[in-house]
């Protein structure tokens, strides 16, 4: 049967584990993966496009010094200027491999050495990437009981000595889009205390129905603070292809980054530079259609949810593809290994995105209706029979 053009999803299990991603590599054969952040879709047909002609014309050696040779720069700053609202000057777009190394290129270049703040739960390299840097990670919970940015615990952190945030933004896992008084709140006491935030908005383009995504970079002062950290890789599915932008606040800021030695940024590849291009200038139908599917599998998610597993608490996501869910209410000792051995469905650990998380983990919903289905019939079998 060929697939359908107008549905991303539709691709089988075969195809996916012949294409050879640790999502469906690293499960056993019989194992649905609902583990990690990545899309069950086929490529973007532009995106793919665009790959096929730079490997035709030999496009595999060292990526051009100058990324305006692609056009990643002008696309990027087009992109996020018809989108959000964001006026970008290109010349301050910077390569970098990936979102983790050019926060960690961000941290070592322009944050003192002084202890990074990481909201919890987390996404797990953040939590990795801040002892790397030769700092002390201190974590603080993302949300007060409201359900909002904890601004208070980050006040209290940089009061006791930190210097950087790292803010996710839109939330991966909460799925959480900050309001513009959440993130002004973040801006007053980071200025109060000069201190820095790195804003990984790589799951901005990713906001459903309902939310609307602000840059931190769009927040009035915040220009001396923030390092914007983002790639086209998550909502167009291309982690592998190596390219993600840093956006520094200042002209300052971006001359630091760009002085440092090769070494300290490296990884970035040639056809990333024009996967992105590519992605940014016409691949905006293809997300558009994307996120309206994404939206159907998060209200089916939440059908199947309040139907099926009623015992598991969660919030659906205001963006991203990613669901939180909260296993204290299921009767099984080690719920994550539960799901594994009786309902043969791979969900993440809720320890690694933070401490004290054990009873938690975050499933992706980005695939197909059916394929989907079987994931929550598989988490039915294991979460609503006898502990384990």
């Amino acid at each position: 049967m060929e697939p359908d053009p107008d549905d991303p999803f539709d691709i089988t299990d075969d195809e996916l584990r012949r294409a050879g991603s640790a999502r469906w590599t690293h499960p056993p054969g019989d194992v649905l993966p609902a583990w990690i952040a990545e899309m069950d879709v086929r490529p973007c047909p532009p995106v793919l496009d665009a790959v096929r002609t730079a490997v035709d014309q030999g496009m595999v050696g060292y990526p051009p010094i100058d990324a305006g040779v692609v056009g990643l720069p002008e696309a990027f700053a087009a992109f996020v200027r018809d989108r959000f609202g964001w006026a970008v000057d290109p010349d301050l777009v910077l390569p970098c491999g990936d979102v983790m190394s050019g926060v960690r290129l961000a941290l070592e270049t322009l944050c003192d050495q002084a202890p990074v703040v990481v909201p919890v739960p987390s996404y797990p390299p953040m939590l990795d990437v801040v002892p790397l840097t030769g700092r002390k990670l201190v974590t603080v919970p993302a949300l007060d009981g409201d359900r909002r940015l904890h601004v208070d615990a980050i006040d209290a952190a940089f009061a006791a000595g930190a210097r950087t945030v790292l803010l996710s933004s839109p939330h991966n896992p909460l799925g959480r889009v900050w309001s513009r008084a959440e993130l002004e709140g973040l801006r007053d006491v980071a200025e109060r205390h000069g201190a820095r935030v790195i804003s990984d908005e790589v799951h901005a383009p990713l906001v459903l129905a309902g939310a609307l995504h602000l840059p931190y970079a769009l927040v009035d002062g915040t220009a001396r603070q923030v390092t914007t950290v983002t790639s086209a890789s998550k909502a167009w599915n291309i982690p592998g292809l190596k390219c993600a932008q840093l956006v520094p606040g200042t002209a300052a800021d971006a001359a630091a980054l760009a002085a440092t030695p090769h070494v300290a940024n490296h990884g970035v590849s040639p056809l990333g530079l024009v996967a992105g291009a590519a992605a940014y200038t016409r691949g905006r139908a293809w997300l558009d259609h994307l996120i309206t599917e994404l939206d159907r599998r998060r209200s089916e998610l939440a059908d199947m949810m309040a139907e099926r597993l009623p015992q598991v608490a969660w919030t659906p996501p205001e963006a991203t593809y990613l669901a939180w869910l909260d296993l204290r209410g299921v009767p099984s000792a080690n719920p994550v290994r539960r799901a594994l051995v009786a309902g043969r469905v791979m969900v993440s650990r809720g320890t690694d995105f933070g401490p004290g998380l054990d009873r938690f983990t975050r499933i992706t919903f980005a695939t197909s209706a059916e394929r989907l289905e079987r994931v929550v019939d598989g988490l039915t079998r294991a979460w609503s029979t006898s502990p384990g």
